[in-house]
């Protein structure tokens, strides 16, 4: 094994570990998610001089001390959830200017936490998180509310929580303005359950689902396809179907024997549930195979 996978192989087991544990840490999480994307380079490249080694080339740590910095940066003795929400996008949406723009949604970095913070420009799910670990860091009562079409940020009770949108910098979301990202998105009504604090998994997930959708739309990059697939594969809870998509990208990349098998595997599982089903997903495999001819 060569040590760029040796390198990939312990980042994801210890991906997975964290992903079971009692208490995700969805920072870490997420960084681990974008390690996988390659090393994090300085905003101005330069030539590696000889003997050069970065100790952190993922930015994993690098991102962290950021997010432990900016939470040093918020004042003391806040006592209410509106006066986070104030001091936060004061902070990120104001002083540092973090936020976004519909030609963010084009770039994988947006969906990457260390470039995020980088840039200080992503997707809302994304910016939702530099601001849920900023004010967790600093002891706010905060959380994620995943909307459906558009991720914001909660402060205080969840019964009757304090809003924003930290793609807009952070301003301020009143019902109505929730209901109207929910009624664009899907054409119904804002439910009280839509607005309960997300968990780091599920948060995680959209994330890779996001990535996924990126990359879909770009069949020249089966590579980040097949990572944010492992990724999710990974996870606890996950959709059954990941593993067909799996095989199919593999058969996409040549790995024709490899996702001819996992396909074959894949369908042994649906042969109880979706016998049809199973044997479609079989006639694929054997057409995988064909074309190792």
């Amino acid at each position: 094994m060569s040590a760029q996978d040796s390198g990939t192989a312990e980042r994801r087991r210890q991906f997975a570990e964290e992903a079971r544990s009692e208490r995700p840490d969805l920072a870490l999480l997420c960084l681990l998610l974008g390690a996988e994307a390659g090393p994090v380079g300085p905003e101005e490249p330069r030539p590696l001089r000889p003997g050069d080694v970065s100790p952190d080339p993922y930015g994993i740590d690098a991102a962290q001390i950021e997010l432990d910095r900016l939470a040093g940066l918020l004042p003391h003795g806040i006592r209410t959830p509106a006066g986070w929400a104030t001091a936060l996008a004061e902070l990120l949406g104001g002083r540092h200017e973090f936020g976004g723009s519909a030609a963010d949604y084009q770039r994988l970095e947006s969906s990457l936490l260390q470039q995020v913070l980088r840039r200080r420009r992503g997707l809302p799910i994304l910016l939702s998180v530099v601001w849920i670990e900023v004010a967790r860091r600093a002891g706010a009562p905060v959380y994620g509310v995943a909307l459906p079409g558009h991720f914001v940020v909660g402060f205080g009770d969840p019964e009757q929580p304090v809003l924003v949108d930290p793609f807009a910098g952070g301003a301020p979301l009143t019902g109505e303005d929730a209901g109207l990202f929910v009624a664009g998105a899907t054409g119904a009504r804002l439910e009280p359950s839509m607005l309960a604090p997300a968990r780091p998994l599920e948060i995680v997930l959209r994330i890779l689902n996001n990535i996924r959708a990126w990359a879909a739309a770009r069949p020249e990059r089966t590579d980040v396809s097949l990572w944010a697939v492992d990724l999710s594969l990974l996870l606890p809870s996950h959709p059954a179907r990941l593993r067909y998509e799996r095989a199919q990208l593999l058969v996409q990349r040549g790995e024709f024997q490899r996702g001819a098998a996992e396909m074959e595997e894949y369908a042994a599982v649906l042969d109880a549930i979706e016998p049809t089903t199973a044997e479609t997903v079989r006639h694929k495999a054997q057409a995988a195979r064909a074309l190792l001819n």
